[in-house]
């Protein structure tokens, strides 16, 4: 992954709104939701949903399809994937992250 699409998705989820409504989107996963739907959760404003969708479509966040007369949106699998890859590449100079400690620690608990 490039810098700059790593970027342009972080930007957009760096909005309040855009993140909750991406989250509540990535929770539904291949169903995906219509704009009503989020507007029935979240309480969004329509333009104000409009407007949000339109930037996460554009930094590829998410897809859009129609179904006859609705649009469902749905995460970009592919792309969150490559965000994970990319934020962990060579994290913790290729050891793990967690202490063995913090494993045993864990197990107990």
């Amino acid at each position: 992954m490039k810098n700059t699409d790593a970027i342009s998705a972080f930007l957009a989820l760096g909005q309040e709104s855009r993140l909750n409504i991406f989250r509540l989107i990535v929770q539904r996963g291949d169903i995906g939701l219509t704009p009503t739907q989020i507007i029935e959760k979240l309480g969004i404003p329509n333009a104000t949903l409009s407007f949000h969708l339109k930037e996460l479509v554009q930094a590829n966040l998410l897809l859009v399809e129609r179904q006859s007369r609705n649009l469902i949106y749905r995460p970009n699998a592919n792309l969150v994937n490559s965000l994970s890859d990319f934020l962990l590449e060579s994290c913790c100079g290729g050891k793990s992250c967690i202490s063995e400690k913090a494993t045993k620690k864990a197990r107990l608990a």
